[in-house]
């Protein structure tokens, strides 16, 4: 059940952090920012892990969600914005 609720809050986490953060280079379809949020998700619960934050067994929070996709967000956005303007 931890990795279908991580996935879970990814999906909501991914939504907000997209309102939270718009921007040019950012994914503008709906399944892009979802997997975008659900990556966050899990890189959140890892690095809480990783940190002593969170048990083996416990999943990043939401407000870590949230966190988690918008620095994967802000990632996603640099990589793309070198790549679009690399192009011109």
């Amino acid at each position: 059940m931890g990795i279908i609720w991580t996935i879970i809050i990814g999906f909501v986490a991914g939504l907000i952090a997209k309102w939270i953060m718009p921007g040019r280079n950012e994914p503008s379809g709906f399944i892009m920012t979802t997997i975008l949020g659900i990556v966050g998700a899990f890189v959140a619960t890892y690095l809480g892990q990783a940190l002593g934050w969170y048990r083996a067994d416990e999943g990043a929070g939401f407000i870590g969600a949230i966190v988690g996709a918008i620095v994967v967000l802000f990632i996603y956005g640099l990589i793309v914005g070198r790549r679009s303007s690399s192009t011109y």
